[in-house]
């Protein structure tokens, strides 16, 4: 059941965009995302580790992301609950250990693909971490208030999206127009 995000457990929401050089038409950010080869994955950030593809009890597509966010090492559990080829909407249970222990923060990915003209796309990677009630929990066994443990996860959300962003982008641009991964970026 998904935690809608308040100012009481609100840990991070971090935006950014990038330029997709296809045109909308051969965008497919599902199909992208769904076919996503682990080694792919690896090259879109220094900070991701692995990826597959699996589903979950009820037959739904998930992603299974492993990745640091900070000093966080975070296995991420996507659950595709939207999955177009202009949008995508995952939302995580993530499991997240650090020097302190372990614990569960809830991750919703949006990527999104919209037309900029004929030839280009935006694309908009957006990721929002809210606090779960286990979360809140290990930070008060551990006294960090939601302002210390927000601040952290905002930065570190905020560094990965960024370099990630405009590398997904491009991956998705080779697999609009040449149909496959593990081109230049």
């Amino acid at each position: 059941m998904e935690i809608i995000q308040t100012p009481e457990n609100a840990l991070s929401a971090s935006a950014v965009s990038a330029i997709i050089n296809a045109p909308i038409e051969k965008v497919n950010i599902a199909d992208w995302l769904l076919k996503l080869p682990d080694a792919e994955y690896q090259r879109c950030s220094v900070n991701h580790i692995a990826a597959g593809i699996t589903s979950n009890f009820e037959g739904r597509p998930m992603s299974i992301n492993v990745e640091y966010v900070g000093t966080a090492l975070v296995v991420q559990h996507y659950v595709f609950t939207v999955y177009r080829a202009d949008y995508c909407r995952l939302l995580s249970v993530s499991d997240t250990i650090t020097a302190s222990g372990r614990s569960k923060v809830q991750v919703l990915w949006e990527l999104r693909a919209e037309k900029i003209d004929e030839n280009t796309s935006k694309y908009t990677n957006t990721i929002h971490a809210t606090a779960t009630p286990e979360f809140l929990e290990f930070m008060k066994e551990h006294n960090i208030t939601l302002a210390q443990a927000a601040k952290a996860r905002q930065d570190a959300s905020d560094a990965h999206n960024h370099e990630e962003t405009p590398l997904f982008a491009k991956s998705i641009e080779n697999k609009a127009l040449f149909g496959t991964y593990n081109l230049p970026f």
